[in-house]
């Protein structure tokens, strides 16, 4: 399967899946240079600036007259003021598939602490589920796909030490917030092997880095 990962850190997220699907639009415009015009779709999840880049958007709706956005509604506002024309964005609903004709989606409910999706992105003879930011995957299933797109933000005991190192310094605030609202290596490790087949590709996605 051809996709591209642009970008999945806490500085930026956008993923290209079979050069037509722009999933999350948190980076520069420049990032998308060599991409943009061959998109046809892009998919948004939630309001947070490393995945939704107003000024990227903005450029691509001007570059792009005719390109499709689609998101669920909590978005629906934000892309308006971007610039985006209404008649170019698709308001999904959770759990609803959509029939893109070259592919079909499928909004998926994730928790976050602002409203958030996933998606499942269905060719012909592919499947592909991308799920990021989110603090659970509980009660989703997608046996056998073939690219799982799983945030592994995380890893548990290596949080659990960190915050006992940081107590005395009161500054474990990452640490938490990490905890509350994002998916650890351990919860996605068991995730895929539920639903993995023989064949599945995984990619661990927005993995945290330290900044020192």
């Amino acid at each position: 399967m051809n996709y591209k990962i642009i970008s999945s850190c806490s500085s930026g997220n956008a993923v290209i899946i079979k050069d037509i699907i722009l999933i999350d639009c948190g980076v520069a415009f420049k990032k998308l240079e060599k991409d943009y015009k061959k998109l046809k779709l892009v998919l948004l999840t939630h309001i947070h600036t490393d995945h939704f880049n107003k000024g990227t958007i903005k450029k691509l709706a001007k570059e792009r007259p005719t390109l499709r956005f689609a998101c669920c509604e909590w978005l629906l506002e934000s892309l308006l003021e971007c610039g985006v024309n209404r008649k170019n964005i698709d308001v999904l609903k959770i759990g609803t598939k959509y029939d893109y004709k070259l592919f079909k989606i499928v909004p998926i409910k994730l928790y976050h602490d602002v409203p958030q999706c996933g998606y499942r992105v269905l060719f012909d003879g592919y499947k592909v589920i991308y799920a990021t930011d989110t603090k659970t995957l509980e009660g989703i299933s997608a046996k056998n796909y073939d690219l799982y797109l799983i945030e592994a933000n995380y890893d548990e005991d290596e949080i659990q030490e960190r915050i006992k190192q940081k107590q005395q310094e009161c500054k474990y605030v990452y640490e938490f917030r990490a905890k509350d609202n994002h998916l650890s290596k351990q919860q996605a490790s068991e995730f895929l092997l539920n639903n993995m087949g023989e064949n599945s590709e995984y990619v661990f996605m927005h993995e945290h880095v330290e900044r020192l």
